[in-house]
């Protein structure tokens, strides 16, 4: 690695497609570096070298800025600074930090651009970077998009190499050594003579100089850390079920809520009637928010309780009430508006006549993570102080200042360790109406906990979908393929009704994973159409991809096998990037493709580029005189760099689950305006007796790092999809499956 210093080629026509595109910013203000935040809340003693390092005389914090909902983030986070830093995990704290924008997410600009992630053109790589400055000026701190490791890889590092060097620097004046003299070595300065002076004792005297920042990467053949198993630094809690969530905050003086909300999401309150509700033990306040009403009781049970026991007319839902409307409204987008955009149209589609068509259905899906929705407000003339799992920090806490009146600087935003996500906590309307409710009770620590129940009801889902394909084959290979999908916008749902800002042009969540996919097929149209506002949705863990390559890989499944060809060797034939086609034969060896699976047996395999990552999957499945089995799962992924082994296995292994269990068991459905389904007796994940055993290869084959949380979800169900095909002739169309297979 270079010097922080240098100005690498993607820097520099970053700053020159600025000042060309007439953008008001230039290099210099993207290269200054950001405020540090942790100056404002030193103590005597403490020193926070960089953004990302504090250090005082108890020990070494280590910021993890991205959010934890399961993941590892701040494991992989604290490994990245560790590992020039020159600790070891076991020495450590780690800490979110408060909301900044010197945490800006430098990774977002990746799928923000109207480029394929495999093309790393001075173009494409021009635009990203005017992206990313984009984003360090607003300060968009958020966590999501399979980001985490991309968006560390190198500051995280860099960060850990000033603050060593810093410390080497302090070290060198209180020692009158050379700095070269020195070595570092876990979470001390070494002199010559053997002698040790810890970080801790340094902090002080490293406060007070300028940190050093001409420094120079470690090359990978000296790493301790990264890319060799870990111990997350959560193991140990978890594994004793000591680890703290926002559900289990506790605080002095603190007083319980329960809320009801309309279940027709976004419909008004026309009357309630609260008098049981009053008269209940525990029971304090009764306080109307928006679009329901609240419970303040002495615990979170007696909350409960009391809001059931309120009687409330609920007003119209502001979309369709029954489900069947809803696929209506999809169908006729489909059949009468205009694209919202066609990012792909090779050859010339108008001329194919198509010999095969299909349609396929994705359903509305919950977030469900295991804890509901909770958040802690305290309110008070001078500040405001939010507790609660978050994936957008900073924009909680403007909506938190708007609603108070409270400067932004004043509005304190805690993270807390979540208990899953999945997407559920890039919104923040527990936060709004915690805070509706604690600025009723001022002084008072206000913690609202959503019933399993109301977390379903509101639910910000996955977008239901519908697409429509035509293909045709000439000479036993694939020679056009057309796909149009209809969805609500999940940008639009997000940036207009929660933000309140318009989308300037086509949401690419619709057509992700569609149009950027490495298939060199003659005749290629991807076209997405903007259905009409629906029920709300947000990003789902995947978002687009998780419905699309269903879509995509099923369809392209169903052509390969109309021409005959093999579903592996036919893929390698289309294939353009060479990353990606090492993946699939990858996949292909792994599971000895093409070899007998013996009796009973099917296998389908699939593909998906998202997230800038190539996953691939082989399923093989036992169809039974019961129903369908699940035996085994294949996965091969390319991301650059696999930073820690056991974190990277286990988060495929968790996607592959996440995305058979949800295309096997899965839906939200409307009635009466309001999700009919409840909690997880009637929206059912993978059970433990249903799942495979699951083979997981990571890649290293690019000069370039991307993500894994989201994108081993994608090839799932369309790999199942084509594996119940070779068992049994039919070909899934819609999920869930269970709708039309048995699994057992």
């Amino acid at each position: 690695m270079g010097r922080v210093g240098t100005i690498a080629r993607r820097t520099f026509v970053v700053g020159s497609v600025a000042i060309l595109g007439g953008v008001a910013f230039g290099y210099y203000q993207y290269k200054r570096p950001a405020k540090n935040p942790l100056l404002d809340r030193l103590a005597d003693g403490e020193a926070a070298l960089t953004p990302y390092v504090l250090i005082n005389a108890e020990g070494i914090t280590l910021i993890t800025p991205r959010a934890d909902m399961g993941q590892g983030s701040y494991s992989v986070q604290a490994a990245l600074i560790a590992e020039e830093l020159d600790v070891e995990l076991d020495q450590i704290r780690v800490d979110p930090g408060p909301p900044s924008k010197a945490y800006y997410n430098t990774a977002l600009a990746n799928d923000a651009v109207p480029f394929p992630s495999t093309d790393q053109s001075m173009a494409a790589n021009a635009m990203r970077g005017t992206v990313d400055a984009i984003m360090k000026f607003m300060g968009m701190q958020l966590t999501g998009g399979s980001t985490t490791v991309p968006d560390g890889y190198e500051k995280l590092r860099v960060a850990g190499a000033v603050a060593r060097e810093t410390l080497k620097a302090a070290a060198a004046q209180q020692s009158r050594l050379a700095v070269s003299q020195l070595k570092t070595e876990r979470g001390a300065v070494v002199l010559p003579d053997g002698e040790r002076i810890p970080y801790r004792a340094l902090a002080a005297a490293a406060a007070q100089i300028d940190p050093v920042t001409d420094v120079t990467l470690r090359p990978s053949t000296q790493w301790r850390l990264v890319g060799k198993p870990m111990q997350r630094v959560d193991m140990v809690r978890k594994s004793t079920g000591s680890q703290s969530y926002g559900i289990d905050l506790r605080m002095e003086g603190m007083v319980h809520a329960a809320i009801r909300l309309n279940p027709r999401k976004g419909g008004e309150v026309v009357s309630y009637d609260a008098t049981t509700a009053e008269t209940m033990r525990g029971v304090e306040h009764v306080i109307p928010v928006t679009g329901g009403v609240g419970v303040i009781a002495d615990n979170t049970w007696r909350a409960f309780q009391a809001v059931d026991a309120i009687d409330i007319e609920w007003g119209p839902a502001p979309y369709p009430a029954a489900q069947d409307e809803h696929w209506q409204a999809l169908a006729d987008t489909l059949d009468t508006a205009n694209p919202d955009g066609q990012p792909r149209d090779d050859g010339d589609m108008d001329a194919v006549t198509a010999t095969i068509q299909a349609e396929y259905r994705a359903p509305y899906l919950a977030h469900a993570p295991l804890e509901p929705l909770n958040a802690t407000v305290l309110v008070t003339a001078a500040r405001v102080d939010v507790w609660t799992g978050n994936q957008i920090p900073r924009m909680s806490q403007a909506s938190v200042a708007k609603m108070t009146g409270v400067s932004v600087e004043d509005v304190h935003v805690h993270i807390l360790m979540m208990g899953g996500s999945f997407g559920h906590r890039l919104e923040d309307e527990v936060v709004k109406r915690c805070t509706e409710l604690a600025m009723a009770l001022p002084g008072t620590p206000v913690k609202l906990t959503y019933k399993r129940e109301e977390d379903t009801a509101q639910d910000y889902t996955r977008p239901i979908a519908l697409m429509r394909g035509r293909g045709a084959v000439e000479d036993g290979k694939v020679a056009a393929m057309e796909i149009r999908v209809a969805s609500p916008s999940v940008l639009d749902s997000q940036m207009g009704e929660r933000q309140g800002l318009g989308l300037p042009g086509p949401d690419s969540t619709i057509t992700q994973a569609l149009w950027d996919q490495p298939y060199a097929i003659p005749h290629y149209r991807i076209t997405g159409y903007r259905a009409p506002k629906l029920a709300p949705v947000s990003s789902w863990r995947s978002v687009g991809a998780s419905q699309n390559a269903f879509f995509h890989e099923n369809f392209l499944n169903a052509l390969i096998h109309s021409a005959g060809a093999d579903p592996v060797e036919e893929r390698l034939r289309l294939m353009t990037d060479l990353p990606s086609r090492k993946v699939l034969e990858a996949v292909a060896e792994m599971s000895d493709w093409g070899g007998s699976s013996g009796a009973n047996k099917a296998r389908g395999v699939a593909f998906s580029l998202s997230f800038g990552t190539p996953v691939a999957e082989v399923i093989e499945i036992s169809n039974t005189e019961n129903g369908i089995t699940l035996d085994k799962v294949w996965v091969a992924a390319e991301v650059g760099r696999v930073v820690d082994p056991t974190n990277f296995e286990n988060l495929v292994q968790g996607g592959v689950v996440w995305g058979l269990g949800h295309a096997i068991n899965s839906q939200i459905t409307y009635a009466d305006g309001g999700a009919e389904q409840e909690n997880f007796f009637d929206f059912e994940g993978l059970r433990n007796y249903q799942a495979p055993e699951i083979f997981v290869r990571g890649l290293e084959n690019r000069d370039y790092v991307t993500g894994i949380g989201e994108p081993p979800v994608p090839p799932a169900a369309p790999a199942l999809a084509e594996a119940i095909f070779q068992a049994t002739g039919e070909r899934p169309t819609e999920m869930p499956f269970a709708n039309r297979f048995t699994f057992v």
